[in-house]
């Protein structure tokens, strides 16, 4: 087995991170031509899924800082003016990364803590 494959982890899209994404889509089929808001949910997934290795490469996610999870974010620009933050944590012991929301961040920083409670 190569070492590349033996460093993966697991991607888990947690059942409220899954809500947050579904929620995104629907914006994105709302504003954005059909073919358009296919090709931008499938890259939001992918990038979601890429954290199967590197996931250290995301940034400390600022306003989850003191919680029971290293939790970071990774940015996925979903046009050029609008961002989503990925969030998530890794489990070292079950080489597990976990997403734990994604969060457009032209919206109140300050509402992602109660989002990840």
């Amino acid at each position: 087995m190569a070492e590349e494959e033996k460093s993966r982890y697991e991607v888990v899209i947690t059942s409220t991170a899954e809500i947050h994404f579904y929620e995104l889509v629907e914006y994105l089929y709302e504003h954005m031509a059909p073919a358009r808001a296919d090709e931008v949910a499938t890259l939001l997934s992918e990038a979601a899924f890429s954290l199967d290795h590197l996931y250290h490469r995301g940034n400390r996610e600022e306003n989850l800082v003191g919680r029971k999870n290293d939790y970071r974010y990774i940015l996925f620009n979903r046009t050029a003016r609008a961002t989503v933050k990925i969030i998530y944590y890794a489990d070292e012991q079950t080489k597990t990364v976990f997403v734990t929301d994604f969060f457009p961040t032209e919206k109140d920083p300050k509402k992602l803590g109660k989002r990840s409670e």
